[in-house]
């Protein structure tokens, strides 16, 4: 890093007091927020440290929600140290190795299965020692979708704000009584294969800061219509119906709800992510200047255009994204 960064160099003294040696942080990576990590190794032994300027992104619910993971077995880093002031923490390093990096049709069912028996624990958690988690309610979801609007449809694509309003008002409306008809567990928020690393083949949560308490089916829908990557209807629905029967054994769902209803939950579910991830791709371009992002939209759009083609009362907005957004996304390109 350049010795001009100042967090970077409040980074590096933060920790030659922790260690009382100096030690030489290397980069790893940002993510889709403004935080950065580093590794630090000494004595042979490895550490994630974590950059996490306090005025943007603090660090207290990732330390509070990480401490009520761990008690409910749920495979999370161990923080050993965090200063909230100055937005640093110090963690258990858990590798390089992503899910989605090891993935493949082969091995998809078994890890998937995995990860989705870890969301019976994670929804147990709907309070840390402080206070209850926040509430996934009618204008966390609106203000999720309208990101859709505002910076992909708007901002990126120039359509007027009328029109997409006209095409959206109802699905919105749809979609975020979806989220009331629910039941409401304990929910990650963003679980999918690339929060989920592998280590000595076993999975560990990461990315768990924004957990609210919300929809039964929001997390498991994140999974396996992942953003990053698509894998065929059959074995989504094969794995969709594991958690369908995993829940009602763990009575996270009333054994009186069918699979059709929950399906439909399932679907509109991920809906309305496929919706906010478009727009925040776009936001993190825009916004964040993090134009990566912006070749995961397409798939995201896929996903929308095939999954509201199978509802009535969607048809004709799968029908606008098909016929208007799609094609005005791949001539901006």
């Amino acid at each position: 890093m350049p010795l001009s960064d100042p967090r970077f160099l409040q980074l590096n003294a933060w920790l030659n007091q922790y260690f009382s040696v100096n030690v030489s942080p290397i980069l790893i990576s940002g993510d889709a927020s403004f935080r950065r990590y580093f590794r630090v190794t000494l004595d042979s032994v490895s550490y994630i440290v974590v950059d996490s300027p306090p005025k943007l992104v603090p660090i207290t619910p990732f330390i509070q929600i990480a401490a009520s993971y761990s008690r409910c077995d749920i495979p999370v880093p161990k923080v050993i140290s965090g200063d909230a002031e100055q937005g640093f923490m110090l963690l258990s390093d858990l590798g390089d190795v992503q899910l989605l990096s090891v993935l493949n049709p082969s091995n998809l069912k078994q890890y998937y299965q995995q990860a989705l028996l870890l969301l019976n624990n994670i929804a147990k958690v709907t309070a840390t020692d402080q206070a209850a988690l926040p509430i996934y309610d009618d204008e966390f979801v609106l203000r999720e979708l309208n990101i859709f609007t505002q910076w992909l449809a708007v901002h990126h694509l120039g359509l007027s704000i009328d029109e997409v309003r006209v095409q959206t008002d109802k699905v919105f409306q749809i979609l975020t009584d979806n989220v009331k008809q629910q039941p409401q567990v304990g929910m990650h928020r963003d679980y999918h294969s690339r929060n989920i690393m592998l280590q000595d083949d076993e999975l560990k949560v990461i990315d768990f800061q924004d957990a609210v308490i919300g929809p039964v089916t929001y997390d498991a829908v994140s999974l396996l219509r992942d953003c990053y990557i698509r894998w065929p209807e059959e074995q989504v629905n094969e794995l969709m119906l594991i958690h369908y029967e995993q829940a009602i054994a763990a009575q996270l769902l009333p054994a009186d709800i069918s699979f059709a209803q929950y399906q439909r939950w399932f679907d509109l579910m991920g809906l309305q992510r496929h919706i906010k991830a478009a727009g925040i791709f776009a936001r993190l371009n825009y916004r964040d200047g993090k134009p990566a992002y912006m070749a995961d939209i397409p798939l995201t759009l896929e996903y929308i255009r095939d999954i509201a083609r199978r509802y009535p009362e969607l048809s004709v907005f799968s029908q606008w994204i098909a016929s208007v957004v799609i094609p005005a996304v791949k001539a901006k390109k």
